[in-house]
């Protein structure tokens, strides 16, 4: 919880030149480490059993589903308000050209259920990771004049590297582990996912409304009388730098400019971060084979 609150008041409070940033930091190391000091320590009764950890599968496997939630949420949260506030689309027409990603996700765990025993597991993984980070790629070609075409096919292609992804790294981390901490697993599991989802979402909006900044400051850099691009007829209608209404109008462009900027940076940020986890699958030993009934987490 503090965590979160650092993550989502930091941008507002100015982050560490506020003494409630210091406070939330404070609070979340120090719970950090009598969690950590507890969980090495106690015997009996501690929160974490210290054994699953030693499964390479599992805790490879929890990593790689906190990174996932950084995805699925992060985007979740991006592209309905792009759409919005910088294209103008209707809510209801964000809605739709968000479907994709979910008949996506449809699609490929369909089409999983039928090779998940044919095909290493961890090759599907591998696969539903590199479409995830190939469609973050495409999405840093956004601009403010796309069609929706790009939307939808980047959206599609998401929802089907996620469903590659799901089922698949369930069966690869619960396949080793013992019978006796299924339960315990199944719920760490769960809360990695949904800690890298709140985790990812604080991020990316911190990301969107720093970089904003920075850019805006950037381009009005050469919005100046001295600069030929700033004068008409170069400049023309609304825009002026010599009228009230002229420079509110180049400033709102300017802004929506550069938040396309900063959503773009948002999505190559994503796109790395998938692609640095890619080597965590070569910490996964090849599952036991489906036809011998490998316990697979549902949510």
């Amino acid at each position: 919880g503090a965590v979160q609150m650092m993550l989502d008041r930091g941008e507002l409070k100015d982050w560490f030149g506020s003494r409630e940033i210091w406070i939330e930091a404070t609070v979340a190391a120090l719970c950090l480490y009598l969690f950590v000091v507890h969980t090495a320590t106690t015997t009996a009764s501690s929160f974490l059993n210290r054994s699953m950890l030693r499964d390479s599968n599992f805790t490879a496997g929890i990593i790689l589903m906190f990174f996932v939630g950084i995805i699925l949420n992060g985007t979740m949260v991006l592209l309905p308000t792009m759409m919005q506030v910088l294209m103008n689309y209707p809510v209801v027409t964000a809605g739709f050209v968000m479907a994709p990603r979910g008949i996506g996700t449809l699609i490929s765990m369909i089409v999983v259920a039928r090779i998940i025993g044919k095909i290493d597991t961890r090759l599907i993984i591998f696969a539903g990771l590199s479409l995830t980070a190939l469609s973050l790629w495409q999405m840093t070609g956004f601009s403010l004049e796309m069609n929706m075409n790009l939307l939808l096919v980047s959206g599609t292609l998401q929802g089907i590297g996620l469903g590659f992804v799901f089922t698949p790294l369930s069966v690869a981390a619960f396949s080793t582990l013992s019978r006796q901490h299924l339960t315990q697993g199944t719920a760490i599991f769960s809360l990695m996912r949904n800690i890298g989802g709140s985790v990812g979402v604080s991020i990316v909006e911190a990301l969107f409304v720093e970089n904003t900044q920075v850019i805006h400051s950037r381009l009005v850099e050469h919005i100046r009388p001295d600069n030929p691009l700033a004068q008409g007829p170069a400049l023309g209608i609304p825009y002026s730098l010599s009228e009230v209404h002229g420079i509110a109008a180049l400033n709102a462009l300017v802004t929506r400019q550069a938040q396309m900027i900063a959503y773009i940076d948002n999505f190559y940020f994503m796109a790395v971060m998938i692609l640095l986890t890619l080597p965590l699958l070569l910490l996964l030993r090849r599952p036991r084979s489906a036809t011998k009934g490998p316990t697979v987490a549902l949510d």
